[in-house]
């Protein structure tokens, strides 16, 4: 059987359920009634205006049963097609061919053929992060629920697919399949409530409990043994290239409702998340290692470890390695009880005293370790052991790193209130940029600050300053990896990162070093993030002026002359188009590397993409390989946003296949990619293009009467605000206006009525309007399209979203506008 007969086979199983189950259900004549609108969707002479009759006529009794069959059915075809590809996948692997891009093996594997620098191979794996940032933005419509039983049948459906069954096997399968079906029939598609923050946090934990926290620590040790292999003369540390940071919990960008108390929050179940898998680890291996001291030789560490622990078990006298890590256990055990005030899992057998930082814990694990190893024990080392070590590494005590970010205006508002208060400056808002750098740099030379804990301030700046101080005591408690940057949204001058370092001086994020007058400790990196086309770029000039005061340049020194700035891919798409803010972010990157160069500062962008090509959206690996030319420097961060978290993380495979494409993708990019720079031809037309294409969309969306009025009309964009999918706001301000309205229901709401507008329009326009009449100049577009990486993933990317645009939907949803 051919595999697109298995994938239909596999639909019509579940097709068939599905349909079996609405009959049971709901009576024979509902299912006849969905297979009659089916027939009438579907067949190759589909008569529109019949089929909308049809439709019209059902009351909405009927109307809700046929929405949730074919959206059911839907679903199901998504979890075969998804068994598919992973089917696809493996016997890629089983036929012994050579790995395709995207794997880590195919990477090494070219940089070795090719002759890569050892110097960038070793940068990469000494110096590099990759790390995907978690997001909550409100696109992932499904309810934690729907997700369970979703996963559930996924489960099912990849255990037929891998086991022969007898009959009895088979009968117990398809009974737990109509099971799991019956229980998606029955539960609600939607919530009755909004979402509140603490449960999106709730929901990311759902990822690191699935997959994350097995896969991350995996995938770092293959990183290490693989390119060991292949140059066994490198010496390689022992640190994880992969970590995974979040969002969710600190982002205050126009969301009232991340307080400090949410923040806290955020920590404590990250937090407990983290223990309750270390300390099950540690219980399990406690088990585990049963070795017996009389018949191997431990050594002199481990065997101080199992004195150390004081388990007064006679069972476990000649067992070391347990008695050892009990011992650890009870340790972890008082840490977590510090952190988050609980011991989740196993209780502890004694008392000891808690661990101070992951640090600790490791280093004795490693004692663990190296004793295995000494006693031809190494298959038992690299084990859960060798499982545990790396997610300690990966996520310490803290789980993720948090980043916070709030909007430049808050900023502003917040520090003139602080100066009003303090005397320093009356009306700071009313400055220009070069009297508000003046009053910044001014402050920043001293340690003085303008207000403390008990000083009354305006209920917007106390909120700010009650998170920022919070911050300081996640930092106190859970180490400076739990929260390492601060993004400055709508970021456009010197003064919008200034403001950030003075309200980090009042709280002790910036603070001078013993016996010194001067702030020059940063704990948290200052991140900007620039949207606009406008402010993409402008993004060099703020960037060059920032970097050339000689007082933030030490800051940064202070911080391995590493700093990050990120680009924002959905707030440029819906001010200038899909292929200006395209071009913009290239060029963009392109500055702000030679900027950081000249510097002799090492970069990370932040890639903040979406999960639709309207947002940044398409392959993160090819959008990474094709990025400008050292830009990359073997560290990316990119954000996974809103249904694209759980479209790669719900299960160990899916990740383990996304987080190496993320990483091999961040190594061929740095490793292998040419050096030399882009073709001054190929700049010269996409100049040109993104300039007509943005005068092309622009023209619509800002510049025609109506256009409001229009796309609120057609769009279900008032409908999506009101339903229960997600915390935040759709819009930072009250206003109506496109530019204040959230680029991501922006997009949505395009989604929904099959326009797709975000990731195509203006691009035609521009590229007919370039070529009219110039054979020389398609034939230039051919050669771009050949030989440019980057210009073939933005036309690849628009040609895979205008595949999915249909504009018969979209002409029924034009019916609804005056």
């Amino acid at each position: 059987m051919s595999d697109s007969d298995r994938l239909n086979e596999d639909i019509r199983l579940m097709g068939k359920v599905l349909g079996d189950v609405i009959a049971d259900q709901c009576g024979n004549d509902t299912l006849a009634l969905v297979e009659v609108i089916r027939r009438s969707a579907v067949g190759s002479s589909t008569d529109h205006d019949q089929l909308i009759e049809q439709l019209d006529q059902l009351g909405i009794a009927d109307a809700l049963h046929v929405v949730r069959a074919f959206s059911y059915f839907a679903l199901l075809a998504n979890i075969a097609e998804d068994i598919d590809h992973e089917r696809r996948r493996r016997a890629h692997v089983q036929s012994g061919t050579p790995p395709p891009p995207g794997t880590l093996r195919h990477s090494i594997a070219h940089a070795v053929a090719t002759g890569a620098s050892l110097e960038l191979v070793t940068d990469v794996v000494e110096r590099g992060e990759v790390v995907p940032v978690l997001t909550a933005h409100p696109t992932e419509v499904r309810r934690k629920t729907i997700l369970t039983i979703q996963t559930a049948i996924a489960d099912l459906m990849a255990y037929r697919d891998r086991t022969v069954m007898n009959v009895d096997e088979l009968h117990e399968w398809h009974r737990s399949l109509w099971l799991q079906i019956v229980m998606l029939w029955q539960t609600a598609m939607l919530r009755l409530t909004k979402l509140r923050l603490r449960d999106e946090v709730n929901d990311a934990m759902r990822y690191f409990e699935l997959s994350l926290l097995e896969q991350v620590p995996r995938l770092n040790r293959a990183v290490r043994e693989q390119v060991r292999a292949a140059w066994p003369a490198l010496e390689i540390d022992e640190r994880p290239l992969l970590r995974v940071g979040s969002w969710i919990g600190g982002d205050r960008d126009g969301n009232p409702f991340v307080t400090a108390d949410v923040l806290a929050g955020t920590f404590h179940q990250q937090g407990t998340t983290a223990m309750r898998y270390a300390l099950g680890q540690l219980a399990r291996l406690s088990e585990e290692l049963s070795m017996s001291s009389r018949l191997v030789a431990t050594t002199e560490a481990l065997d101080q470890l199992a004195v150390v622990a004081d388990d007064p078990s006679p069972y476990r006298l000649d067992e070391p390695y347990r008695r050892a890590l009990r011992g650890m256990h009870a340790r972890l055990a008082a840490t977590s009880q510090r952190l988050v005030g609980t011991v989740p899992g196993v209780a502890p057998i004694g008392d000891r005293a808690a661990y101070g930082a992951p640090g600790e814990l490791l280093a004795d694990l490693r004692i663990v370790d190296a004793s295995l190893r000494t006693q031809a024990a190494t298959a038992v080392a690299d084990g859960r052991l060798a499982d545990t070590i790396g997610a300690i590494e990966a996520f310490g005590f803290h789980l993720a790193t948090l980043d916070l970010r709030q909007n430049s205006a808050v900023h502003e508002a917040t520090v003139a209130e602080l100066l009003r208060v303090g005397g320093a400056c009356p009306d700071y808002l009313s400055l220009d940029e070069d009297g508000r750098r003046a009053v910044l740099v001014d402050e920043l030379r001293n340690a003085r600050p303008l207000s403390g804990e008990r000083t009354v301030l305006d209920e917007a700046a106390a909120g700010e300053m009650a998170i920022l101080r919070e911050a300081r005591r996640v930092l106190d408690r859970f180490g400076d990896a739990a929260i390492e940057n601060y993004v400055i949204s709508k970021c456009e001058a010197v003064s919008d990162v200034l403001e950030v370092a003075l309200l980090f001086r009042e709280v002790d994020l910036l603070a001078p070093l013993p016996g010194e007058a001067t702030p020059t400790v940063l704990r948290v990196g200052i991140v900007p993030l620039f949207e606009t086309i406008d402010d993409l770029g402008n993004a060099q000039h703020v960037l060059d002026e920032l970097f050339s005061l000689p007082f933030y340049r030490a800051w940064v020194a202070g911080r391995d002359h590493r700093h990050e700035v990120m680009v924002g891919y959905s707030d440029s798409n819906k001010d200038g188009g899909y292929l200006a803010s395209n071009w913009a972010l290239y060029r963009s990157q392109q500055s702000i590397a030679a900027t950081a160069t000249r510097h002799g500062i090492r970069l990370r962008l932040f890639h903040g993409r979406g999960g639709t090509v309207g947002r940044g959206g398409g392959s993160s690996y090819h959008a990474i390989v094709a990025q400008p030319p050292g830009s990359v420097q073997g560290s990316i961060r990119i954000t996974e946003q809103g249904e694209m978290i759980s479209a790669k993380f719900v299960d160990p495979e899916r990740a383990r296949q996304n987080l190496e494409a993320l990483v091999a993708a961040t190594f061929d990019a740095t490793v292998s990619a040419p050096t030399d720079g882009l073709v001054t031809e190929f700049a010269d037309a996409m100049d040109e293009l993104a300039a007509m294409s943005q005068a092309s969309y622009r023209s619509l969306v800002y510049e025609t009467a109506g256009f409001v009025d229009w796309f609120r009309a057609i769009t279900p964009l008032d409908e999506l605000t009101k339903m229960n999918i997600g915390s935040r706001p759709a819009s930072r301000t009250g206003s109506r206006r496109i530019e204040d309205l959230r680029a991501i229901p922006w997009v949505f709401s395009w989604s929904q009525c099959r326009l797709m507008l975000p990731g195509w329009y203006g691009v035609g326009t521009a590229v007919e309007a370039w070529t009219a009449g110039r054979h020389d100049r398609t034939e230039l577009l051919h050669r771009m399209h050949a030989e440019w990486p980057w210009f073939r993933t933005v036309i690849s990317n628009m040609a895979m979203l205008l595949a999915k645009t249909d504009l018969t939907i979209a002409t029924r949803y034009q019916t609804l506008a005056a």
